[in-house]
């Protein structure tokens, strides 16, 4: 062998060894990755985007033109120049999708300084949309990891959306309910109903194919979906699981079953002489022998919209639902909710370090906020054929969680730099007091002195090991109360219509049901003055660029108090069908027309349980839960009425339209 081939037989004898030592390590290094979060997602091409390969193809010098574009943006954006922005904030994300801060960047860029710079709340809403869309769609299924894309969803749900600084929050809010009302349906009452209700989903087929195993005729339905619509809309089309197969199911459904506006305008005869393909719905989901097929079909169709239209896991919005409470998909904290609570199970483990802690303590604090919104008035009433906003109750069970979530993240956040355990005990007494005016007010004076029992435990005379002692929480229940009052609607006016929504529901069960009229007038009285409050204070005259006030929706809340509670009473299955039966009948001696106003509201979700009651083994739905004396000349003035209130909005949407021009 002469020396050069001996040379070359060593060095690829070598390079064997460095290949195969090199295998060896890999598992181990990848192993190391995942422990330390040095990988953007579990797998290194996963999501990346086409255009990626262009990126990797020049090389080094896609670091600098991204750097250059980045610079670039960050100038025009303290020009104020959002919209020139866009472009290149948009190639900054093809060349570099792993730039987790350009995606947040770009979101917030259309969500809000382009949203408000726009003329109408229609096209404030497709801009702030377009950003959350961005971010969750996009974003977030090339950087899954990544807390701070979270974090910044979590907030524009939080803020955007559920807040009141932007003058088409309520706009927002509405919108926003009857997308979710659609995708996913009329939600159950009870909690355990809830949990069952989005497990269906979760557990849904993956596929067309393993539903037809699941559940046969499946396919059949589907083929017979596709002829007989694509044959109403005269252009066959192939039946396609997404957003809008699930709308015009949700339209059907609640012009057929619920919704009490389509009742009084008589939207069902009006379309099945109008809309070829509602009679498809009418016919095919009407028929009791598909039931089976169409609950199974329904299930599969919403958990793939869940996944590919809004990049949300069903078994994670199961869980979160069965782990923490009865969540409401229409209202948008519930998103925020998700999103900050993925965020610490998907990225947490990147930003554990001194510099970066912060990031997580914020994102907490987004994820407990939203609880308390939940708490406040996360249950919804909403018919979405209606242009009034969506009905807000308090959902109590969301309390036991929040004081779970405090001990669980006080100790997380013990050693936290910048006394990060100690905003976790503020929120807790702030929110907690609040929870003990509602339930006294709500007559639940027990359980209000077992929350005032365990403040006082934590942060009182007791001897826990937590910091702030404060004896406030040692006072009588009734003085405390007065005190936490006072002051408080000024400050944080969202917590007036929880409290006089607790103050009438005690009215009722108590004033009402149990023949003491003098309860109930004393919390009439106490929602009377609290909507003078708000209405005498000068800072709730503004009026926005839409022309309503800032605060109409408190007010508006405040004004329809009593239908408000009293609706929410009668749908309570928590409350026994006796009891409310009992209140039904004698409301008449107190508020003559409150059962005219909330009757086709309430109708089919009673008439739902009362068949489920063994009441209904002996008596009709019409003996026990008659509908009011005057109901049809009720009808007719409410939909007169509401002609007339659809004829001005017209009116001033063509006005606005020429004042524009």
């Amino acid at each position: 062998m002469t020396h050069d081939r001996l040379v070359q037989a060593i060095a690829l004898a070598i390079c064997i060894v460095g290949v195969g030592s090199a295998g060896a390590m890999l598992p181990r290094l990848i192993d190391k990755s995942d422990e330390y979060a040095l990988r953007y997602t579990d797998v290194s091409i996963e999501g990346a985007p086409p255009f990626v390969a262009i990126g990797t193809a020049i090389g080094a010098l896609r670091g600098l033109v991204v750097d250059y574009l980045w610079i670039k943006v960050n100038i025009m954006k303290e020009r104020g120049l959002f919209y020139e922005v866009m472009a290149d904030a948009d190639l900054i994300t093809k060349l570099q999708p792993r730039f987790a801060a350009v995606w947040a960047f770009h979101g917030h860029n259309m969500a809000y300084n382009i949203s408000v710079a726009t003329h109408t709340q229609e096209e404030r809403w497709e801009w702030v949309n377009a950003g959350i869309r961005l971010v969750r769609n996009r974003g977030l299924r090339y950087n899954p990891n990544n807390l701070e894309l979270h974090r910044e969803l979590a907030f524009w749900f939080a803020h955007k959306i559920e807040g009141v600084a932007d003058d088409a929050h309520l706009f927002y809010k509405t919108e926003f309910c009857r997308e979710w009302h659609f995708i996913l349906g009329q939600p159950p009452e009870g909690y355990e109903d809830r949990i069952a209700w989005i497990k269906r989903v979760a557990d849904a087929p993956e596929t067309l194919v393993e539903a037809e195993r699941r559940t046969p005729g499946v396919l059949a339905l589907v083929e017979r979906l596709t002829e007989e619509i694509g044959a109403a809309r005269r252009s066959p089309q192939e039946f396609r699981p997404d957003h809008r197969f699930l709308r015009l199911h949700g339209e059907w459904e609640a012009v057929t079953r619920y919704s009490a506006v389509a009742e009084l305008l008589g939207y069902a005869d009006q379309w099945r002489r109008e809309r070829p393909v509602f009679r498809v719905f009418d016919e095919i989901a009407s028929d009791p022998d598909l039931n089976e097929q169409w609950e199974t079909l329904l299930a599969h169709v919403r958990k793939r919209v869940l996944k590919d239209d809004y990049n949300m896991d069903p078994q994670l919005m199961y869980r979160y639902t069965k782990e923490l409470g009865p969540i409401d998909w229409r209202h948008g904290q519930a998103h925020a909710l998700y999103w900050s609570r993925r965020g610490t199970e998907r990225g947490e483990a990147r930003v554990l370090n001194e510099g970066d802690i912060y990031k997580v303590v914020n994102n907490d604090r987004i994820n407990v906020q939203a609880m308390q919104d939940l708490a406040r008035y996360g249950r919804i009433s909403f018919d979405p054929f209606s242009r009034e906003l969506p009905s807000r109750f308090p959902e109590p069970r969301w309390i036991d969680t929040i004081e779970q979530e405090f001990h669980r993240l006080y100790d997380k956040h013990y050693e936290t730099r910048g006394a990060g355990g100690e905003t976790f005990i503020t929120f807790l007494q702030n929110f907690m007091s609040s929870a003990i005016r509602e339930w006294y007010r709500a007559g639940e004076r027990q359980r209000a002195q077992q929350l005032m029992d365990m403040l006082d435990n934590l942060f009182g005379s007791g001897q826990s090991e937590y910091v702030g002692r404060n004896p406030r929480f040692s006072m009588p229940l009734d003085v405390f109360v007065r005190g936490e009052v006072r002051d408080q609607y000024q400050f944080q006016p969202h917590i007036a219509p929880s409290d006089v929504a607790a103050s009438l529901r005690y009215g009722l069960r108590v004033g009402i049901g149990q023949n003491r009229p003098e309860v109930y007038e004393q919390a009439i009285e106490f929602a009377r003055q609290v909507t003078e409050f708000f209405k005498g204070n000068d800072y709730y005259d503004y009026v926005n660029k839409f022309g309503r006030g800032r605060m109409s929706e408190i007010i508006g809340a405040l004004e329809n108090s009593a239908e408000t509670a009293f609706l929410q009473l009668m749908t309570d299955t928590t409350v026994p069908l006796q009891e409310r039966l009992t209140i039904w009948r004698q409301i008449d001696q107190h508020e003559p027309e409150l059962r005219l106003r909330v009757y086709d509201w309430i109708r089919p979700s009673v008439e739902q349980q009362f068949n489920q009651h063994p009441l209904s083994e002996r008596y009709t739905m019409g003996q026990v839960f008659p509908a009011p004396r005057g109901i049809e000349a009720y009808r007719v003035r409410m939909a007169q009425e509401r002609a007339a209130r659809e004829a001005a909005l017209e009116e001033q949407r063509r006005r606005d339209q020429i004042d524009r021009r």
